[in-house]
């Protein structure tokens, strides 16, 4: 470690304020020596990921326009590996969801380039075909984040809502926050993350981020988990479909594998490549560069 002594967490006042509000900061979760190391780690991956992609940020979708999306890193980077099964990230998203183990659902870079435009408001469960809401997502900026580069906000308690409208950022403009019932008046919270600190957010928790203002990327990797057990819903995702879960049947298998506590504490191996290969998924791009982007959750 260098430049940063660790905190213990999670503490009693973490778990009652994600209980209350849907997320929650915590400081000093990773050393400076850690956050440069993976840094790297993760940069090289996105590099690689995107590197057949020319096209400038104003040729994009508007969803592409909001970040540079790579998920699944840890399966074909094994330098990014460390980082998702970081087991005191796994260890405080397992108490914070209160599950004797959790589980990955998928990590993911976001790269929220200069100028890049705002994040639309949603919540993240809907895009997802687990039945039980006991998730949460651990969001780690390596250069920290203010309101400048793109920050993140929140809407306090919003992941007690029952929300039953489904939030289309992909090719529409998320939840209305002003006019729309989503958020019940409630106005969200930005949030600036120091360099070191993670905030990890409810899967039901409606967040937003701001544009990036500033001259360089927001560089951001995050990790969905979820507790061990939760079952498969009537819908489609790459993490259950690759694997064959039936409807109502436990989540489990190696694209989704045990992230804390690590059995025998030994990292897990990827699995085969998806087949077809997806862009921003694992195995991207193919060997040529004649492709069409596609729009994925």
């Amino acid at each position: 470690m260098s430049g940063l002594t660790l905190a213990k967490a999670p503490t009693q006042e973490h778990l009652q304020t994600f209980e209350h509000r849907g997320f929650v900061v915590i400081d000093d979760m990773l050393s400076i020596d850690e956050l440069d190391r993976y840094g790297v780690a993760v940069d090289e991956a996105v590099a690689k990921r995107t590197r057949w992609d020319k096209r400038k940020l104003k040729d994009r979708s508007r969803y592409e326009q909001s970040f540079r999306q790579c998920i699944n890193l840890w399966e074909d980077a094994p330098t990014v590996r460390p980082l998702t099964f970081h087991p005191r990230i796994g260890g405080v998203a397992a108490a914070l969801i209160r599950a004797d183990a959790v589980r990955i659902w998928h990590d993911q870079a976001l790269y929220k380039e200069s100028d890049g435009r705002e994040t639309d408001p949603h919540l993240d469960h809907d895009y997802w075909a687990i039945e039980e809401p006991r998730t949460v997502t651990a969001w780690i900026p390596f250069d920290g984040s203010t309101e400048t580069t793109g920050a993140m906000g929140y809407v306090p308690g919003s992941h007690k809502f029952d929300i039953t409208k489904i939030a289309n950022i992909f090719t529409g403009s998320g939840f209305d926050l002003e006019n729309g019932d989503e958020a019940r008046g409630v106005a969200p919270e930005f949030i600036n993350v120091p360099r070191g600190s993670v905030a990890f957010h409810h899967g039901r928790t409606i967040h937003l981020a701001h544009p990036n203002q500033s001259d360089r990327t927001r560089r951001v990797h995050t990790v969905i988990f979820f507790a061990d057990g939760c079952t498969r819903r009537d819908a489609t995702h790459p993490s259950v479909d690759r694997m064959g879960v039936p409807v109502g049947a436990p989540i489990r298998g190696p694209v989704t594998p045990i992230a804390w506590p690590l059995p025998d504490g030994r990292f897990p191996d990827p699995p085969p490549l998806p087949d077809p290969l997806r862009p921003g998924w694992p195995g991207w791009p193919k060997t040529s560069p004649d492709w069409e982007p596609n729009n994925v959750s």
